[in-house]
């Protein structure tokens, strides 16, 4: 495997030579946080598909496929479709608002007061993803090294930590777009259609597997509908996919782009399926059905293709840590630790904001790889922060940008009485169960309805920013000062 093991070393050292380039364009906090809310389409387009696309969607996806057949597609399906919802209905908004956290929309659209807790959620959140896709390291070191598991995660995590603090959103931005060019190749151009045809092509895989493999609703409505209510709606309001959102040079550019990278997390979700359910003819009795794209990889792939294919893997992993280790460090930083820093320092100190966020990246790099290595469920983990985020976090974001009547107080409300029945019913049901997400969600709901409606309505003058922002106008922000009114939604 030695032409295997020097593509996966170029391909490291080249993410490593990335953050160092994007430690000299990062010179603001608008450059290390949001790459100067300057990329174009295409930029834009491959790395929203990028950070959306991790592990659980590679590795992951092909084992639901291994498992359930071609509707293994649909946690990725589902994915693919809150980007395209995100993208249509209210990226152009969010991009004009012209902040740095989902927090500080919250702040700007109540009035002040539902940002320290939103903040808190949003951080548990970033801070699991972060964590499930740094556990995968281990099993991708591991097919190509033979790497003992902790070692395997600080080795993977440490790039990712390194490249991310140098540079921030600049060094992410560049090392996506190569990762997602690599996942296009290997994946897509590679992986598939030499999966198929060794499993003999789609007749042979249908004559030696169960119809069940090819119903598209094979894996079950409730798992369907849990699914869009984690990832769909997760999609809608995570500061991860937000962040990248603010990236966007224009409004169009976040409409148009992301759609492109939706639609390209669709047929992504079709990719592994099929990968997955070809992996079953070949191999019908794996331990367990997450091994199944390192097993087609290793044993079915010719030399250099294989190492480019988990190149693909590792590209996969890094470009959702890294998306969630800045927007980590972002809401730690801006919304938690900047609160309390202004408590305690006096007004006007001057600081640093580029080395305070890349000091927040580091110190939060090193605190996702400790609990990488101290847990081992990456679903659970993973359904932990979905859970918190879309039960304690969906309702009132977009409540915020949909009901004009929300108030701080129902804002509140909602975050506090859904994130307390989230952990309540995961604790009393079981962290994978159906239940939490479900009454979660209609108890934030019922919370924020009547809270706000019990409520003196939110000040028509901070209403009246709110509207200035979300028609692209802060007059007061030199960031954007000299740029032209956007037009449209």
């Amino acid at each position: 495997m030695a032409v295997d093991y020097t593509v996966i070393v170029v391909y490291l050292a080249g993410m490593l030579a990335m953050g160092w380039w994007g430690m000299r364009r990062a010179k603001s906090k608008s450059e290390f946080l949001v790459a100067g809310r300057r990329l174009g389409p295409a930029m834009y387009s491959g790395t929203m598909a990028a950070i959306v696309l991790g592990g659980a969607s590679t590795i992951g996806g092909v084992g639901l496929g291994y498992r359930y057949g071609l509707s293994g597609a649909w946690m990725v399906f589902t994915i693919g479709l809150g980007l395209l919802a995100l993208s249509v209905f209210f990226s152009a908004r969010i991009a004009r608002l012209k902040v740095y956290t989902v927090s500080e929309m919250l702040d700007l659209r109540y009035g002040g007061r539902a940002g320290v807790i939103s903040g808190v959620v949003m951080w548990a959140y970033t801070l699991m993803l972060a964590v499930t896709s740094t556990i995968a390291y281990a099993t991708i070191f591991d097919v190509l090294f033979d790497m003992n598991r902790t070692l395997a995660i600080v080795l993977g995590g440490s790039i990712v930590v390194a490249y991310s603090t140098l540079g921030g959103m600049w060094s992410i931005t560049l090392t996506d777009m190569v990762q997602f060019v690599v996942k296009t190749i290997g994946v897509l151009l590679l992986l598939l259609p030499i999966a198929v045809v060794k499993a003999g092509g789609f007749a042979e895989m249908k004559a030696k597997l169960p119809t069940g493999y090819f119903d598209p609703l094979g894996i079950g409505g409730e798992t369907i509908f849990t699914y869009v209510l984690i990832y769909t709606f997760g999609m809608l309001i995570g500061q991860d996919i937000w962040q990248r959102v603010f990236t966007a040079r224009s409004d169009t550019t976040a409409r148009w782009g992301g759609t492109v990278a939706g639609t390209y997390c669709l047929a992504y979700a079709v990719a592994g399926a099929v990968i997955g359910t070809a992996a079953k003819v070949l191999y019908p009795d794996l331990a367990s059905a997450d091994d199944a794209f390192a097993t087609i990889v290793k044993d079915e792939l010719p030399m250099g293709v294989r190492g480019l294919v988990l190149a693909a893997a590792l590209a996969a992993v890094m470009s959702t840590s890294s998306g969630a280790l800045i927007a980590c460090a972002t809401v730690a930083n801006n919304d938690i630790w900047s609160r309390l820093r202004g408590v305690v320092r006096p007004d006007g100190e001057a600081h640093d904001e580029v080395k305070g966020n890349r000091a927040f990246i580091l110190l939060m790099g090193v605190a996702v790889i400790g609990t990488a290595i101290a847990l081992n469920n990456v679903v659970e983990a993973l359904t932990v922060a979905y859970n918190l985020l879309v039960g304690g976090l969906l309702v009132p974001i977009l409540g915020g940008l949909l009901w004009r009547r929300g108030t701080a107080q129902g804002a509140l409300a909602s975050v506090v009485v859904g994130g307390v029945a989230v952990i309540t019913l995961m604790a009393t049901h079981g962290i994978l169960a159906n239940e939490p997400v479900y009454y979660g969600l209609l108890s934030s709901l019922a919370a924020y309805v009547a809270v706000s409606l019990l409520t003196k309505p939110t000040d028509e003058a901070v209403l009246a920013v709110w509207r200035e922002r979300l028609a692209g106008r802060n007059p007061q922000d030199p960031e954007r000062a000299s740029e032209p009114v956007p037009t449209g939604q």
